[in-house]
């Protein structure tokens, strides 16, 4: 049986590193709960979103957590579901993290939608079969109540046979939940830059790469770099599956650019050519969130473990512009085709950016993320132990 410990929770370890962390989260925090009094004040007046670009900030940060909740649970899998002994070790501090992270998109997309609770009821009284919405919906709230139940068999009343249950059920939930979450964005026929099945095979390789960082950034934090034997091949196999993970990424964004110009077609390539110009693109996605990783993996043989915990930082924040451009270049090109005769001129992109709000509660969100993390690992022991 494993017993909760409260009293580490106060016990801080005033290093630099726990220091600068600290600070970061406290300012996070704060942030999101000005941005939240400020949405609850005055509405999404306070957001930047228009009627030609619905999605904001807000609905990228969303999709980033979901993306990272899902690839941690993919990521555990591996040794708690599949077996594979060096993954074992995981299995709690990665499903905490897809606990905590699902949470935090919640809590940001639950400010960003007019009415949560009415939502909630509604989605429950009047399900919309044919709605990719509605089905995100309920199958990630599935997903959160089966891995809450694979952690509580996992760290607190210990029974690997149901943990193990709860974790196939949560993985396939979690698989379903994620790639419809693409068709989302696949379904909109109105938007031919998104249309397609790409994106719910991409969501679920996307998950994966973020659920790799994850790993080697809370691996990384929770040893201070200094790993021990064990921990480091379970790293180096890890390191491996990112570099292969992310050497499909790059043929993927590839194929869909190069399908997206091919014979010019209308809005598809004017979007996509618009989009690979920008340094979004070509420096926050390409550069930070697939090149500068998968160079230190491919150089180092997958070696160079404390190289790959610091290009971890770099790719979450590709990770981020992925999300983002997602959202936005989706929403790039407007919707001429329903009112051609409104345009007296060719029609010019929609662009966007975020408000103040939208900054405050979409990165306080990763403070919330933050300071959760640190109440789970105080209170939980998310390290394997003899029972494990």
């Amino acid at each position: 049986m494993q017993t909760l410990s409260l009293k580490k929770l106060f016990y801080f370890e005033k290093t630099p590193l726990n220091v600068v962390m600290a600070v970061t989260t406290v300012a996070l925090l704060a942030a999101f709960m000005a941005g939240a009094v400020a949405y609850i004040l005055h509405g999404h007046h306070v957001y930047n979103v228009t009627r030609q670009h619905p999605w904001g900030l807000l609905i990228a940060m969303y999709v980033f957590f979901v993306v990272s909740s899902t690839g941690l649970c993919i990521i555990s899998s591996i040794g708690h579901v599949f077996g594979i002994p060096e993954f074992q070790q995981i299995g709690k501090r990665a499903i905490a993290g897809a606990i905590i992270t699902i949470s935090s998109g919640f809590a940001v997309i639950g400010l960003e939608i007019g009415h949560p609770m009415t939502m909630l009821i509604y989605n429950v009284l009047t399900p919309g079969l044919t709605s990719a919405i509605w089905w995100m919906g309920t199958l990630y709230g599935l997903y959160l109540t089966f891995i809450c139940l694979e952690f509580f068999f996992l760290a607190i009343k210990v029974n690997h046979t149901f943990s193990k249950i709860f974790g196939i059920c949560g993985l396939l939930v979690g698989l379903a939940a994620h790639s419809n979450l693409g068709a989302v964005f696949g379904f909109l026929v109105s938007r031919p830059s998104a249309n397609g099945v790409f994106y719910p095979v991409y969501f679920i390789l996307s998950a994966m790469i973020t659920g790799c960082y994850l790993i080697f950034l809370m691996y990384g934090f929770r040893y201070k770099m200094n790993f021990p034997e064990k921990i480091s091949v379970m790293l180096v196999k890890l390191s491996k599956i990112l570099g292969m993970l992310l050497a499909v990424l790059i043929f993927f964004e590839a194929w869909k650019i190069l399908t997206a110009l091919y014979g010019d077609m209308p809005e598809r390539a004017a979007t996509i050519f618009h989009a690979i110009k920008h340094p979004n693109f070509w420096f926050g996605e390409l550069i930070l969130g697939m090149l500068i990783p998968f160079t230190v993996i491919l150089v180092s043989n997958a070696k160079a473990i404390k190289a790959t915990v610091y290009a971890s930082i770099t790719g979450m924040v590709g990770i981020f512009f992925m999300r983002y451009d997602l959202v936005h270049d989706t929403l790039l090109y407007p919707m001429t085709t329903l009112k051609r005769a409104e345009y007296q001129v060719a029609p010019t992109f929609v662009e966007y950016f975020p408000s103040a709000a939208e900054f405050a509660i979409g990165f306080g969100g990763i403070g919330l993320a933050l300071f959760l993390y640190y109440v789970a690992d105080k209170v939980f022991n998310l390290d394997e132990t003899t029972q494990h």
